[in-house]
């Protein structure tokens, strides 16, 4: 919960759309002091629509914990500042940035390691499902001084674990060393001060008799990781035959450990080989191994094999370390234009590829100790397995594209080849045509479709094709690719097959490098069209029969009536 909270007049008008504008927030009534004392212990953070001094002194009597303590942001009444107080590291920064947005005001933050551009160490890979233990939280100023002060910090993790980018004074190494940084899933010593982050790499398998107690089942559990020394920060969560997924002993024992339960059908849990299966767990529930293959069902390394109380079942298995790739659209050039979840993707990148002229456009977005491998035009396929094999040795990786990756982009090179050992994800943006059509209209309004005129990678006989089939069908098409110096013939027979079925007088709109210093507009017909106004950089958008001009902007209605 956010609690929202308004001093003044003003600031309770803040408060109020505040409140409606941040997603689990509400405005607390009553004076600030009391509305704070009321909201302390039961709030994730508050935002203080006040004086700052007002703010410090209201908040000052009741901090005590900065890993306990709500975060705390303050906005003054005219709406100019959201200043993210305390808990910057835990929410604070972020909330403060959100505010601001929500207010169009400016986000004023002061940690450090912010004001340098470095990742909050508090949350370092969290995205990547890192967490920082406990344990090394009071190491965690010694070592953000050491990054702040550009000493050498190493890294050591004991499989390639993604960690996102940190600065170039952080090496790698083979052993713990300090000032430091580890990822491991084991409980293992290390030098102080380091930092210990745990992967979510250990999956807890569990079989249980019909009202197995809880206490018995988290014991074994417990017990189970200790022996193998590993940490219960690094279990994923636990799983089971779905015939169990109401099974008390085993939801209790999940739900007291913050794991969430995953089950599984007994036929897809029969198809995993175990080391010990058992035909009287095959007779009871339809699989010869329960907590085992629980454990293994995506694969891994069974790190404890099966572990018997009087009622319970565990195994525990290591899941294969999965690189991360995200496929990221920046659109069509402003900067306005990269959605923000292009820009987290970004930020969370340690190493990132594209061609030149994108890579350019984003660097603001790059954190220190980002790579970037940036090449010019061609050579998809390159850029998308340089992208791949990144990911697969364990590195958090960004493949940009212009427009949107999934059209014309290179979401489709690197998913045809990146296997399932890297988890994928792909982030949207607005594409040529979207961007084209906004300038010139509404040209998109009924059925249209996107044809590239570029044979390098399509035979021409079938963009013909696809051409014709879109003159006939009627619809709005938009063009990409559509001339080049060395290819200027194909877009007048395109005019000329579109022709065959619609007036001359159909409006055309041209646009090159839209929403770029450069960017050009023209509203021209199918029969003046000149194609020699057309580069390799305009989006050609050709009506159908019912799109017409109005107010000087292309439109195609919405129906035929």
């Amino acid at each position: 919960m956010i609690g929202v909270i308004g001093a003044t007049a003003a600031g309770r008008r803040t408060a109020d759309h505040l409140a409606g504008a941040l997603p689990g927030a509400c405005a607390l009534d009553g004076r600030p002091a009391d509305a704070v004392a009321a909201a302390w212990d039961r709030a994730d953070a508050l935002v203080l629509c006040m004086a700052t001094g007002a703010a410090v002194r209201v908040v000052a009597t009741h901090l005590r914990d900065k890993h306990a303590d709500p975060a705390v942001v303050d906005v003054d009444d005219a709406r100019a500042f959201a200043v993210a107080l305390t808990g910057g590291h835990h929410g604070g920064n972020d909330l403060a940035r959100a505010v601001a947005d929500a207010l169009g005001a400016t986000p004023v933050v002061t940690t450090a390691t912010d004001a340098a551009g470095l990742p909050a160490l508090e949350s370092l890979g969290a995205h990547l499902g890192l967490r920082l233990d406990p344990a090394s939280r009071p190491h965690v100023a010694a070592v953000a001084a050491a990054l702040l002060g550009g000493e050498r910090v190493a890294r050591w993790r004991a499989r390639p674990w993604p960690t996102g980018p940190l600065p170039g004074a952080v090496v790698d190494v083979a052993t713990p060393a300090a000032p430091g940084i580890a990822v491991t899933d084991e409980l293992v010593a290390v030098p102080a001060p380091c930092l210990v982050y745990r992967p979510a790499s250990l999956v807890v398998g569990v079989g249980a008799s019909r009202g197995a107690p809880a206490d018995e089942v988290g014991g074994l559990i417990d017990a189970a990781l200790a022996d193998a020394g590993l940490s219960p920060l690094s279990v994923a969560h636990v799983a089971t035959v779905d015939r169990k997924a109401e099974e008390a002993g085993i939801v209790a024992a999940a739900a007291a450990r913050g794991w969430p339960l995953v089950t599984h059908p007994a036929a897809a849990l029969a198809a995993v080989a175990v080391p010990n299966p058992s035909p009287v767990v095959h007779a009871e529930v339809g699989t010869p191994s329960v907590a085992e293959a629980a454990a293994l069902v995506g694969g891994g390394e069974l790190l404890v094999a099966k572990r018997k109380s009087a009622t319970a079942t565990v195994a525990v298995a290591r899941r294969p370390v999965r690189g991360r790739l995200a496929v990221v659209s920046t659109g069509p050039g402003a900067a306005a234009l990269v959605p923000p979840l292009a820009r987290d993707a970004l930020a969370g990148a340690d190493f990132v590829v594209g061609l030149d002229q994108y890579v350019e456009r984003i660097r603001a977005w790059l954190r220190p100790g980002c790579e970037v491998a940036a090449s010019p035009i061609g050579d998809e396929v390159a850029r998308a397995e340089t992208a791949i094999g990144a990911a697969r040795g364990g590195r958090s990786v960004a493949l940009v594209s212009g427009g949107d990756v999934g059209v014309y982009g290179m979401a489709s090179p690197a998913l045809e080849r990146a296997g399932d050992d890297v988890d994928v994800v792909v982030v949207p943006g607005v594409t040529a045509a979207v961007a084209a059509a906004a300038l010139l209209g509404s040209p998109l309004g009924h059925d249209h479709c996107a044809i590239s005129l570029s044979d390098l990678l399509t035979p021409y006989e079938v963009i013909r094709r696809r051409v014709k089939a879109a003159a006939e069908g009627d619809f709005v098409v938009s063009f990409y690719n559509p001339r080049s110096r060395g290819r200027h013939w194909q877009l007048d027979e395109a005019r000329l097959l579109l022709a065959e079925h619609r007036p001359a007088s159909t409006p055309v709109g041209l646009v090159t490098d839209a929403y770029r210093p450069t960017q050009s507009v023209t509203l021209t017909t199918l029969g003046t069209l000149d194609t020699a106004d057309v580069g390799m950089l305009t989006t050609v958008v050709v009506g159908n029969r019912q799109t017409r001009v109005v107010a000087g902007r292309m439109v195609t209605p919405r129906g035929y009536a």
